[in-house]
């Protein structure tokens, strides 16, 4: 039996998979059809029988199974559960006026209108329409099939009733349901238009800047609890005194009008509406800034909070001061003639600082809880930077911690090199891909923004306002997206800038000053990751890497040839290694000098660099002796790769003080698995042929063969000099 490729099981099997889902999600429909089509054939009418019983246990399963769905869910169900809903609805209506009612125009044929006006309320509008087609073809196919009526006329009136009936209710009933919801919304965006707005006269956010929504939240509860504090001092005031109203009037930032802020009333008559401060008796009470007391006040008096005629004949009014200036005023009077003596003066006066206290202890309470908020999200951010390890770790972390504490669109960080006076775009990240390709480009200092943020280490633009048109970020030929706001921060490590975090969004106000000092701060907390994770890497650099030349270094080199052993092994690929070692090294040392020598050395490892493949491995071995680790090579492609190399490394000439310098050197070849099993094998197997290649004469490449239990070392070239001593 042939086998079917794995490229094509995967399509098979998800198509599989489409049609059972397919047949699932249909199967109800099918079977509230198939009950449809037994009723319609006179399944209603039949005598009571095994398959009566059958379809009517069908009709009770789908029904409360349909039921179910829709009253599990707490939003809108879907359209296919509300039609199939519908469909059995009407199905089991017509089959009940078919069996009990004897047709469908007895007694309780009305009942069509009730199950149109039920569908069009719960129903989907797109599922009503189809349930009310259903309904209205499904009769009309009744009657003409089923009870054999001839005439079409009052068939079809019915219908034309049936439809116009749902259409109406339809209408009508959504409609009001959009007025009410329109209405309910409007009540609740004043609602919180008016705790915002209280927020803000008590100076419980910091403006329009304060936006998010645990501010919002802290910000309700503090209104909240300023209320109710501020209505228990006023109603204790209004029953104790015996007055008529006793209320709290706060001034508006502006400075411009007093608002109710808290009342205690008998009165019907109070006016909710903006009071000017230079109205009456409260222009009085604030340039006096001291308590204003009326009494026989007469029925043309003006008082600010009451309607209509003044009820009232005595008044007082105590001024709330915020240092020197009047923030707000509480206002008590009394309909009968009693005037206010000393005492309750003094009492009034010592509710009015309870009221100021109220206010200060919420914006305290507040602050300190905004302070908990952003070092809980600090505390987060920098547990996450500093379990990152990896630049892009660091990065990434940055940029989620910075979504904790402002909503932005698209961040970039850049770094930047003092020496070379050149920025790198790090990382960039962004809804729509319009920065994301901008990785890796590098500028020079110019008048951009990043550049600009470090040469004066100060964050730009001013409030985080973007003006594309005559604003640059990174350089002229960099397009930046057009955003309401904008925020590049430097990264500062120990005062010395090393790169900027920019933030930008679309909506305007973003970085206001409730976030900029938190971001501000994570700017600091990145720089010391970034500058870590910076160190970190070029530790793991230095552990791994030969010094001199930039190449692995021999403990790097054994962890990776082992690796590449196993996977040859395991896949059954053949792996070469070749070791050069350049001749007669000690003579250059002693002639040239050391110096010179490390130029050699470098020379070498230039050449294995430029020749090797993205997959290959080269290491520096120790002293003037190179490996060089190549997979998928076989013994040809090893020898004409060795031969490459000793043919460059004996073209390439070195200046030295005492002239031109040219070096050759010897190379040995072992391959996988043919000269060995592991790795200490394979590397044995080479080296031998490299000596083999200098006990030749020196600058040759040399194969290392195994036949039966012997080996053979076979010069495959050489160019012959005369052996001398030493390597």
């Amino acid at each position: 039996m042939a086998l079917i490729p794995q490229k094509m099981m995967d399509p098979i099997v998800r198509a599989s998979l489409l049609l059972r889902r397919g047949v699932r999600r249909m199967l109800g429909m099918v079977l509230t059809l198939a009950l449809g089509v037994y009723v319609a054939t006179g399944g209603a009418t039949a005598p009571v029988g095994v398959l009566t019983v059958a379809a009517l246990s069908l009709y009770t399963l789908l029904l409360v199974k349909r039921f179910g769905e829709k009253l599990s869910r707490t939003g809108q169900t879907a359209a296919r559960t509300d039609v199939e809903l519908g469909l059995l609805l009407a199905v089991g209506l017509f089959a009940a006026l078919l069996r009990f009612d004897g047709g469908l125009s007895g007694t309780f044929s009305p009942a069509v209108y009730a199950l149109v006006a039920l569908v069009a309320s719960f129903a989907r509008p797109g599922a009503g329409i189809v349930v009310v087609l259903f309904v209205v073809f499904y009769e009309v196919a009744l009657r003409l099939l089923l009870v054999k009526e001839t005439e079409l006329r009052p068939i079809l009136t019915h219908a034309a009733f049936v439809l116009t009936f749902a259409v109406l209710n339809l209408l009508l009933l959504r409609a009001e349901i959009a007025r009410i919801r329109i209405r309910a919304t409007a009540r609740l965006e004043d609602e919180l238009k008016r705790l915002k707005d209280d927020a803000r006269r008590y100076r419980l956010t910091g403006g329009s800047d304060a936006k998010e929504r645990e501010e919002d939240r802290l910000a309700r509860s503090s209104v909240e609890e300023i209320h109710e504090s501020v209505h228990y001092a006023l109603e204790l005031l209004r029953r104790t005194l015996e007055l008529h109203t006793a209320v709290l009037l706060w001034q508006n930032d502006a400075g411009t009008h007093f608002r109710i802020s808290e009342l205690s009333s008998s009165s019907e008559d109070i006016v909710d509406a903006p009071i000017s401060v230079g109205d009456g008796v409260l222009a009085v009470v604030m340039s006096s800034k001291t308590p204003v007391a009326l009494e026989k006040l007469r029925p043309s008096y003006k008082v600010p909070y009451y309607q209509g005629p003044c009820p009232i004949s005595s008044f007082l009014a105590i001024p709330v001061l915020e240092g020197e200036s009047v923030r707000g005023v509480l206002a008590i009077d009394r309909t009968s003639g009693k005037p206010f003596t000393a005492h309750e003066q003094e009492l009034v006066a010592q509710a009015a600082r309870y009221c100021h206290r109220a206010i200060q202890n919420e914006r305290v309470f507040l602050q300190l809880e905004r302070a908990k908020v952003e070092q809980s999200k600090l505390y987060r951010a920098a547990r996450s930077l500093g379990a990152a390890l990896g630049e892009k770790d660091v990065l990434d972390a940055g940029v989620r911690a910075a979504r904790e504490i402002a909503s932005f669109d698209l961040a970039l960080v850049t770094a930047y090199d003092e020496d070379k006076k050149m920025h790198e775009v790090a990382a960039a990240t962004s809804a729509d891909g319009e920065i994301d390709q901008y990785v890796g480009l590098r500028f020079q200092n110019n008048t951009g923004l990043v550049s600009m943020v470090v040469k004066n280490k100060f964050p730009l633009p001013y409030k985080g306002e973007f003006d594309g048109a005559h604003q640059i970020v990174l350089t002229r030929r960099l397009p930046w997206p057009k955003l309401g706001s904008l925020l590049v921060l430097p990264l500062l490590l120990h005062d010395k800038p090393i790169g900027t975090l920019v933030l930008g969004a679309r909506r305007r106000h973003a970085f206001g000053d409730s976030v900029r000092a938190t971001l501000d701060v994570l700017a600091s907390h990145l720089a010391v990751s970034l500058s870590n994770a910076r160190m970190v890497q070029k530790l793991e650099q230095m552990a791994t890497t030969d010094g001199l030349t930039g190449l692995l270094n021999k403990r790097a080199m054994l962890d990776a040839a082992e690796q590449k052993v196993q996977a040859a092994a395991r896949f059954g690929r053949k792996l070469s290694v070749l070791i050069a070692d350049i001749d007669f090294f000690k003579k250059v040392n002693d002639t040239h000098g050391h110096d010179i020598g490390d130029v050699v050395i470098r020379g070498l490892g230039d050449v294995l660099r430029a020749k090797k493949r993205n997959t290959d491995i080269v290491a520096r071995f120790g002293g003037e002796e190179f490996v060089l680790v190549c997979e998928q090579t076989d013994e040809v492609g090893a020898m004409m790769l060795a031969e490459r190399i000793r043919e460059e490394l004996e073209r390439k000439v070195f200046v030295t003080p005492q002239g031109p310098l040219s070096v050759t050197c010897s190379i040995g070849v072992a391959t996988f698995p043919e000269a060995g099993g592991d790795w200490e094998q394979l590397f044995k197997a080479a080296d031998e042929a490299l000596y083999a290649s200098k006990r030749g004469g020196r600058n040759k490449c040399t194969l290392h063969q195994s036949r039966k239990s012997d080996v053979r070392l076979l010069v495959e070239k050489a160019e012959s000099k005369p052996a001398k001593a030493g390597r």
